[in-house]
């Protein structure tokens, strides 16, 4: 499809599993001239360990394509101060490697993994749940009545369809999950939250 030698997906890395989990938090696909596709993600810039993890992975996935940093100003608060960064990388594979590509926003169309990202997601499903936490995850403080308070993570997403691979991963892992409204996943009991602190990471 993208005119490179046949991709050996099965020998694909935690380092891909992690992309994959970024994309879908807050990643998109575009089309080029020439057959040439730009993953961009984006990323908190109160978080450089995560941004360097992101450009070691695109690295690691394509690494004949060069991956390129730019921070940029918020369009939701009035600031001329930066407050993210966008992460890219231009290659002719990115739809056969994520092929959950397509027009439209994430939460406007079907996002299924393929059975050969089930495969790697059941391998290593530590590294997905770190992307999506790293993307569009946050751990905070929960509290309550009489000075109660514990840590508890938090994972947003419009997509139905992202959401459950959340849950999936989850799962995996043997993490209790729970649903509030139509955005937010919460991992909140005690042993499960220290469960994600073992590999989250900067967030956690």
């Amino acid at each position: 499809m993208c005119g490179h030698p046949k991709h050996q997906r099965s020998e694909l890395t935690r380092e891909y599993v992690y992309l994959l989990g970024l994309y879908l938090g807050d990643g998109c696909i575009s089309a080029h001239r020439r057959g040439v596709y730009r993953l961009r993600v984006f990323l908190d810039l109160a978080y450089p360990m995560i941004i360097e993890e992101c450009v070691a992975a695109m690295t690691a996935v394509v690494p004949t394509s060069r991956v390129n940093t730019l921070e940029r100003i918020s369009t939701f608060t009035p600031s001329d101060v930066p407050s993210h960064v966008e992460v890219s990388s231009f290659s002719k594979a990115w739809p056969c490697l994520i092929p959950q590509h397509g027009p439209g926003k994430k939460h406007d169309r079907p996002i299924v993994l393929k059975d050969w990202q089930l495969q790697l997601v059941d391998r290593w499903p530590e590294p997905l749940l770190r992307g999506l936490i790293h993307s569009d995850g946050c751990r905070f403080m929960n509290t309550g009545r009489g000075n109660w308070r514990c840590p508890r993570y938090a994972f947003s997403n419009k997509s139905a369809d992202i959401k459950d691979i959340f849950c999936y991963g989850c799962e995996q892992v043997g993490v209790h999950w729970t649903s509030a409204g139509k955005k937010n996943i919460y991992v909140s009991r005690k042993a499960d939250v220290a469960k994600l602190d073992e590999f989250i990471g900067p967030k956690g």
